[in-house]
């Protein structure tokens, strides 16, 4: 019986996991990845500062899934089925462990990538999955099957395609995507830090608060976490949830707008006013600039003494009224104009791809070409930083290659 064929476009996470489970539970399937560049894998190798950052601690489907600011509702049906749970039951299988950090990520006991990189590799060649470097896929043609084109003029046949090529940051580069009749949502930077030229706040890069509240101003979007200054603005876990949260919003501003950041989120400014003459009893004398009754860094409390006008010799007793409110002012409320975005290290995001409506959420299946499937970035599903994204690509990858398995039955 002549083998059915199942072409992977995008050699990237889940491109090859769809493609090695596919191949591992069907032997009689024939599964090639074509790869536009010359290498594989290459966000595995970067993510995480180079350790992979596998997964996230989160079991719970429902709960899970707000953590995608598109595409929830999709990964609910996809975490029922391939959750971190079978995510850690995979990988321990092949022998490798997954260990817990505080804030929920999931990183491998070897704590480099290199160790997810070799398994799925090793998997590839295990079950005969042929890869191809360099293909880039100009066009698919359907009828009765399919005709797969790549840019050196090389044409494929298949009975299967699964489109795995990763999140387009233009929308012209999804041409061959649209002839098929599907709609694309245009794809916007998702997961980036915001650019402040505020060269006082940039003296203090390195300072982390946690918590700290981050908003954006004329919306109701605001976040809470960690939050880290660089030398070029604000970063940390709190403003990557923002501007995932704000993607499509923050694309019509032109990266242009206003933050506003609490640096003490736990108080509510009735509470800080009636505490206040609390402190100025208790700590009397002191030097407001050398004592501060918060858990902020040092640096950012005399930066913010200076922003509201009040002398670092200054004592307590002597700190005026009005010194006190602005000074509650910007603990509350420091707002900062922000001027363009900086990627958050190698690791580019794109909200956007293919519309979610035209998927069948089930299988990863195009509700208009049957036989044609979408998996991980290329679909209109983004997660925040913390290994979502690549649980999106494990779940989506090992739903398509489970429907491709079960159609050549």
């Amino acid at each position: 019986m002549k083998k059915k064929k199942l072409i992977v476009i995008g050699g990237g996470a889940a491109g090859f996991f769809c493609a090695v489970n596919a191949a591992k539970n069907n032997p009689q399937l024939e599964v090639t990845i074509l790869e536009k560049t010359h290498r594989l894998l290459s966000k595995v190798s970067v993510s995480g500062g180079g350790r992979c950052n596998v997964t996230h601690a989160c079991f719970d489907p429902d709960d899970m899934s707000k953590q995608y600011p598109r595409g929830g509702r999709m990964m609910k049906h996809l975490l029922h089925t391939f959750g971190p749970t079978e995510t850690i039951q995979w990988f321990q299988q092949r022998g490798i462990e997954l260990v817990t950090e505080p804030d929920g990520r999931m990183f491998p006991t070897t704590n480099t990538s290199k160790t997810i990189v070799d398994c799925l590799l090793r998997e590839a060649e295990k079950y005969q999955v042929s890869v191809v470097l360099r293909k880039e896929v100009v066009e698919i043609e359907w009828k009765e099957g399919f005709l797969v084109t790549t840019s050196d003029g090389h044409r494929q046949q298949a009975d299967f395609v699964c489109v795995a090529s990763g999140g387009y940051p233009k929308l012209e580069q999804f041409k061959w995507l649209q002839e098929l009749g599907h709609h694309i949502e245009a794809p916007v930077p998702s997961l980036f830090t915001f650019n402040i030229p505020d060269e006082d706040l940039r003296r203090l890069m390195g300072i982390s608060v946690n918590p700290a509240g981050i908003a954006l101003e004329g919306s109701r979007l605001k976040e809470e976490g960690p939050l880290l200054i660089t030398h070029w603005g604000i970063s940390g876990p709190a403003a990557l949830r923002l501007s995932a949260f704000a993607a499509r919003k923050l694309a019509d501003m032109h990266y242009t707008g206003t933050l506003k950041i609490n640096w003490i989120p736990s108080y509510h400014e009735t509470a800080l006013r009636e505490q206040w003459p609390q402190w100025r009893k208790q700590f009397g004398g002191q030097k407001v600039a050398a004592r501060s009754p918060f858990t902020l860094p040092t640096r950012l409390w005399q930066y913010l003494l200076g922003k509201a006008g009040v002398a670092a010799d200054k004592s307590w007793a002597d700190v005026s009224s009005a010194e006190q409110n602005r000074l509650i002012q910007l603990l509350l409320n420091t707002t900062y104009s922000f001027k363009g975005k900086t990627t958050f290290k190698e690791e580019f995001v794109t909200c956007g791809g293919i519309a979610l409506n035209e998927i069948h959420p089930q299988t990863m299946e195009s509700k208009m070409v049957p036989g044609l499937f979408f998996c991980g970035e290329v679909v209109d599903v983004d997660g925040v930083t913390g290994g979502f994204n690549f649980q999106h690509a494990w779940a989506s990858g090992w739903t398509v290659a489970q429907a491709i398995v079960n159609k050549c039955q």
